[in-house]
């Protein structure tokens, strides 16, 4: 063999070895394979997947089932910066896990079964911005401080069911957050002072039970939170709201809360504490419970709030909705209101009074209630919203659109209104509508044919959803108009819509356009035509492409095509697709792909020649037939006693001392050894595995240079076979050298694992005990 051919299978075992970790992680998560997004979610994994390199960026392990972080799992993603860990079953982390991560922004540990949180972990994090670790075990934060080193967090997550602390010195070192989530439900111990060296806080959300403890957090975040968000607490005790008093100094600009109770022994007084909050600007009430028909206990003591402007009211439940009054105890406090959002809340009423009340009112979304057509009337009363810009009515109970814009008639400044997903049906011819309307919204309401009752003062009409099979309204102002589902065969007239500039007829029933239809939108824009039935030939996309004035036509092409050679165009803005030789001309495109493909399978053939691809293929083959377990060959075919496996460097001991002794004893021992008995002009490796099949034992003679030789391990992973696959004890070793199995390079996991389970002979240097190494070998080889 010579010395090229050595070096060149030294370079590809090399290689195979470098590849196996890649291919591990390749197999255990497909999607990291040459890409930065390593997404490997809900794929089973007990451990981190093997061979992840600087490349990655984005690493996501989320809902698998690890338990443990090692040390080097992590310690070549050195570019990571997003690491997503929640929903598996960690329990533990080595300290020094993320020391290699210092890019790391992101970092998801929650919902897993941390009993504690180490310092040491986030140590070297010093990019993290985003470190989420809520849903775990953990009772407090430590005794010492675990976020210290974490400069540049910008938001944290904390908190389980088990969380039951907080004491001083548990945020030090963080001065400023955007975002600080406590999910602290039966937090029974705070130190007064634990939040109070973070500065500011833009948004804390505190999930807590207890008035007393609660009391005491916010008296810690009077001058440092902007928007106080409460989730899951109680407000039902009303000698427990005197606590809550030092909320009116705080300088809060934005109350929430989410998931509370509310009563009619609670409210007045909350209502008193939020009016007093210097700097409060909106509040917010979500999903929350109101036990009560709002007939107050006590009167409301406060001063109308200078500040307060939005008021957001959403799924409030009201058990006896029915029976609630009409809040004439809070009108005055309304008045400077500018923004009232009140969505899924069964509102059928706004008392007549209190729409006078607000004064400043200019949006209001009661979108998802029960108004009906004669409520509306009594809500929008005259002399009620004076101010009203935008109204949302969507999702109600209106069926009258005569009696709709009659009863929002006299509302001078609303600009646009929204009476979406209400159920019209046929319209009247005419509407008296406000004088200043410029957008209205009649979506999805069952509305079949277009009237003069729609106001010619739009700017912006939406009548999608409904059974329209034709538009020719005299629409002098409109720019935008959305026809999405309908039944439409043409396109809209220009003529009555001068000013068009946007025009969306998606999912229609539209099959082409005429030319006439496309010159006379001398101003539109945006044309959006998804989604129809076009019947595309090369001419119509050749038209819209190329003598279409619009400057953006969205075309959506189906499945059948009526054109020689079609172009599926699916949503895709007609100006950015290009009429090819592949377009309209496919015989010739076929031809000269043809043509290609021949070329790069003569280049390939070409360079397999020249850089001996077949002999590698050959290896390979060689390779895969030995790990499918040959058969040994018949007792009839054993020729030698022994194969011996070694180095060229220890050919003198194995070639002048070994032979000689066993190959001149009584009996005498017949030795295969390479340079002598390899069956001249046969591929070495066919040499290696016959010489092996056809010796009753392989005798591996190891040494420091055994270790460096690539060919003394191919001998070696063909013997393991042998000694693994079929049960038998076919491998002898003789260490020449001492040598620590520590110390065998990795690439020879084989011989780690032969030494580990198999009692070795170790060639000794005194005279006197050779002998009795001799006695040893010789028995080893007739067994």
């Amino acid at each position: 063999m010579t010395i090229r051919t050595w070096q060149i299978w030294a370079i590809y075992v090399v290689l195979a070895g470098n590849l196996s970790e890649e291919q591990v992680l390749k197999q255990a998560c497909p999607s990291c394979d040459a890409t930065q997004l390593c997404n490997c979610s809900s794929m089973g994994l007990d451990f981190i997947p093997p061979g992840l390199t600087g490349k990655i960026t984005t690493l996501n392990l989320a809902y698998n089932k690890i338990k443990h972080i090692r040390s080097q799992d992590l310690q070549q993603a050195v570019n990571l910066r997003t690491l997503l860990l929640q929903s598996n079953k960690i329990s533990s982390i080595d300290e020094d896990s993320f020391h290699s991560l210092g890019k790391l922004e992101l970092l998801d540990l929650s919902n897993n079964s941390l009993a504690h949180l180490s310092p040491a972990w986030f140590g070297h994090l010093f990019s993290l911005q985003h470190l989420h670790l809520q849903g775990n075990s953990y009772r407090d934060l430590g005794e010492i401080p675990p976020f210290s080193s974490l400069r540049n967090l910008s938001s944290l997550h904390l908190g389980n069911p088990w969380f039951s602390t907080i004491k001083q010195g548990n945020f030090e070192g963080i001065e400023l957050l955007d975002e600080l989530w406590v999910d602290s439900g039966n937090l029974s111990q705070y130190e007064p002072g634990s939040l109070k060296s973070i500065k500011k806080i833009n948004h804390m959300i505190i999930n807590i039970r207890s008035i007393n403890i609660f009391s005491a957090i916010v008296r810690d975040l009077l001058h440092s939170v902007t928007w106080l968000e409460v989730r899951k607490i109680a407000f039902r005790i009303p000698a427990e709201m005197q606590l809550l008093r030092v909320m009116s100094s705080s300088f809060a600009k934005k109350i929430s809360f989410k998931q509370a109770l509310l009563t009619d022994g609670t409210m007045p007084e909350i209502a008193s504490i939020l009016e007093d909050m210097p700097k409060l600007v909106e509040v917010e009430l979500t999903d929350c419970r109101f036990l009560g028909t709002g007939r107050w206990k006590m009167q409301i003591q406060a001063n109308q709030s200078q500040t307060l402007r939005v008021l957001t009211i959403e799924k409030l439940s009201i058990e006896e909705f029915y029976l609630f009054t009409d809040l004439r105890d809070v009108e005055s406090l309304l008045s400077l209101l500018t923004k009232i959002t009140v969505q899924n809340t069964k509102v059928f009423l706004v008392p007549c009074s209190l729409s006078k009340h607000l004064q400043s009112l200019e949006y209001l979304d009661l979108s998802a209630n029960l108004l009906g057509d004669q409520s509306l009337e009594h809500s929008a009363c005259p002399g009620g919203w004076p101010s009203l810009q935008t109204l949302n009515l969507s999702q109600n109970s209106l069926s009258d659109l005569e009696m709709t814009s009659k009863s929002l008639s006299h509302l001078r400044k609303l600009f646009l209104l929204d009476i979406s997903r209400n159920n019209f049906g046929e319209i009247p011819d005419v509407c008296d509508w406000p004088k200043n309307l410029r957008y209205l919204n009649l979506s999805s309401t069952q509305i079949p044919k277009l009237t003069s009752c729609i106001p010619p003062t739009l700017e912006v009409l939406d009548v999608s959803a409904n059974n329209l099979k034709e538009f020719g309204l005299q629409l002098p102002f409109l720019k935008e108009l959305y026809l999405t589902k309908n039944q439409l065969k043409t396109l809209p007239g220009a003529a009555p819509v001068p000013k068009l500039v946007a025009l969306s007829v998606r999912r229609n029933k539209l099959t082409s356009f005429s030319r006439e239809e496309f010159e006379s939108f001398k101003k539109m824009e945006l044309l959006d035509a998804s989604g129809n039935n076009f019947i595309c030939s090369c001419e119509f996309l050749s038209f819209i492409h190329h003598e279409a004035r619009i400057a953006q036509v969205l075309v959506g092409w189906p499945e059948q095509y009526v054109c020689d050679s079609p172009l599926a165009v699916r949503g895709v803005q007609v100006g950015d697709v290009h009429l090819s030789l592949m377009e309209c001309h496919r015989s010739l495109v076929v031809s000269l792909i043809c043509v290609l493909v021949f070329l790069v399978i003569l280049i390939l053939v070409a360079v397999g020649y020249k850089f001996h691809a077949v002999w590698y293929l050959r290896m390979t083959w060689a390779w895969l037939q030995a790990k499918r377990k040959p058969k040994r060959a018949p007792p009839k075919d054993i020729c030698y006693d022994a194969f011996v496996s070694y180095s060229e460097n220890d050919s003198d001991w194995v070639e002048n001392i070994m032979v000689r002794e066993l190959e001149q004893a009584c009996p005498p021992f017949r030795l295969c050894l390479h340079k002598r008995d390899f069956v001249p002009g046969k591929w070495i490796v066919d040499n290696i595995i016959d010489s092996i099949e056809k010796s009753h034992k392989t005798l591996f003679v190891l040494s420091e240079h055994f270790v460096q030789s690539e060919w003394c391990k191919y001998e070696l992973d063909f013997s393991h076979f042998r000694l693994f696959d079929e049960n038998n004890d076919a491998a002898i070793l003789v260490l020449l050298d001492p040598i620590q199995s520590e110390a065998i390079p990795k690439r020879f996991c084989k011989l780690r694992k032969i030494m580990n389970t198999k009692t070795y002979l170790e060639w000794p240097l005194e005279e006197k005990q050779q002998e009795m190494f001799w006695f040893n070998l010789k028995i080893a080889l007739k067994s």
